[in-house]
């Protein structure tokens, strides 16, 4: 029991402090209170504070080093696969710029991933994508949730790719579609489309990479010139 409640400590500490850390709190190579100061001003044991630091570093949004303390690294060394990191980014307004610098990542990937689907996809994975899909057009009636059904959908491209690579983005690019998608939505006055993603859906089945990786494409550089727009 005891070491659940310093589990939950400490990971408390760690998201507390990655969130003022992304958000600007605490500014780029200036220092963090020291551990024992962290320790009393959230409360919380030297050792679960210690393990928090611990998780940070790893992290890549601070350095701690004996008699030089902890001091915030720059946006270039954090781990932005990390979905901790990820989510605190996305979930503290993020800029456009950022929106596009992931749906660039999006795009190099995910056309990609429909064209292996299309040769690789399992009778269960194409199984997965359709009711994904189906669960899409439920929510334009409000029988379903538009946000949760659209980022199904995709994740389930990357799975039906069959390459453990892909597979391993699945987190991340779930993690900052529940942002990516709701500004595209949002600006655009409507839900996923579902013709487009029809026809993603028919070119897996149908085996052909080629149309399936223009189809995705498509949709992608729709959102990238509608973040452009605003920019």
């Amino acid at each position: 029991m005891a070491t659940n409640i310093k589990h939950n400590l400490t990971y408390q500490l760690t998201h507390d402090l990655g969130k003022a850390i992304v958000t600007g709190t605490y500014k780029v190579n200036e220092s963090l209170p020291t551990e024992a100061e962290l320790s009393v001003e959230y409360d919380v044991s030297r050792s679960a504070t210690r393990e928090a630091v611990k998780m940070l570093s790893a992290k890549g949004l601070i350095t701690s080093r004996p008699k030089k303390g902890i001091t915030v690294l720059p946006e270039e060394s954090w781990n932005m696969f990390d979905t901790d990191v990820l989510g605190w980014i996305l979930s503290s307004n993020p800029s456009l710029k950022v929106l596009k610098s992931f749906t660039e990542v999006r795009a190099a990937i995910e056309p990609s991933a429909a064209a292996l689907a299309a040769v690789n996809a399992s009778e269960e994975d194409l199984a997965e994508i359709e009711h994904a899909l189906e669960r899409m057009k439920a929510a334009e009636t409000g029988l379903d949730d538009p946000l949760d059904s659209d980022i199904a959908f995709h994740t389930g491209l990357l799975k039906a790719s069959g390459n453990p690579f892909i597979i391993q983005l699945t987190d991340f690019i779930s993690t900052a579609l529940k942002v990516s998608i709701r500004y595209t939505n949002a600006t655009k006055g409507a839900t996923g489309d579902i013709e487009a993603h029809t026809q993603i859906l028919n070119a897996i089945k149908s085996g052909e990479p080629d149309t399936a990786r223009q189809c995705v494409k498509e949709i992608l550089d729709e959102a990238i010139e509608l973040i452009n727009s605003n920019l």
